[in-house]
């Protein structure tokens, strides 16, 4: 059992026999004598995905949701579908729908993610906050271009676009932060 005031950001509880991640959590403490704080959170529903808010007593206890978090790695794509492998015990998942196609684009064959797994079943996929790409194609480098002054689109070898600065050319190896698809540095 968790306690609602061990709530933090990142923590998995199951409610309506569904695991979920508190996104947002605040506290609010009452102004009259004898009332409870309450414990606003906001969290997804990691089996449909869903964002919902709820306030919560201090005093209440949430049932623990049996998650686990493994290391697992991405073998390859198939189609609409990535195969992941849990690097515990060489289980192999094939993923598609959303939890596959918002991070497909990050992913090469053999690079770590994380595997959420809920009653056997893979929940969530979660990439390294930044990752290493090659620039495939772009346009040619702007002459006397600055660091921060022109951007421009560059396609990668995983197939998405990223604006990129005017000075990188194709070839060129690049880190991409995952959470907002945007370029960070040369690599």
């Amino acid at each position: 059992m968790i306690n609602a005031n061990d709530l933090r950001r990142g923590i998995v509880f199951q409610l309506d026999s569904a695991p979920c991640i508190v996104v947002d959590v605040s506290f609010q403490s009452p102004t009259a004598r004898g009332g409870n704080t309450l414990v606003k959170t906001k969290y997804r529903n990691l089996i449909t995905g869903q964002i919902s808010n709820s306030s919560f007593k201090s005093g209440d206890r949430l049932d623990e949701a049996d998650f686990n978090r493994r290391k697992g790695q991405f073998l390859y794509a198939s189609g609409d579908q990535g195969v992941f492998m849990d690097q515990e015990n060489y289980e192999q998942y094939e993923l598609g729908g959303d939890i596959y196609n918002d991070i497909k684009g990050y992913l090469l064959e053999g690079g770590e993610v994380g595997l959420g797994i809920f009653n056997d079943q893979v929940v969530t996929l979660e990439v390294p906050q930044v990752v290493e790409l090659v620039v495939t194609e772009t346009a040619p480098a702007i002459r006397n271009a600055t660091a921060t002054a022109q951007t421009k689109e560059a396609i990668l070898e995983t197939g998405i676009s990223v604006q990129v600065p005017g000075y990188l050319e194709a070839g060129e190896k690049i880190k991409v932060d995952t959470r907002e698809g945007r370029f960070v540095s040369r690599a």
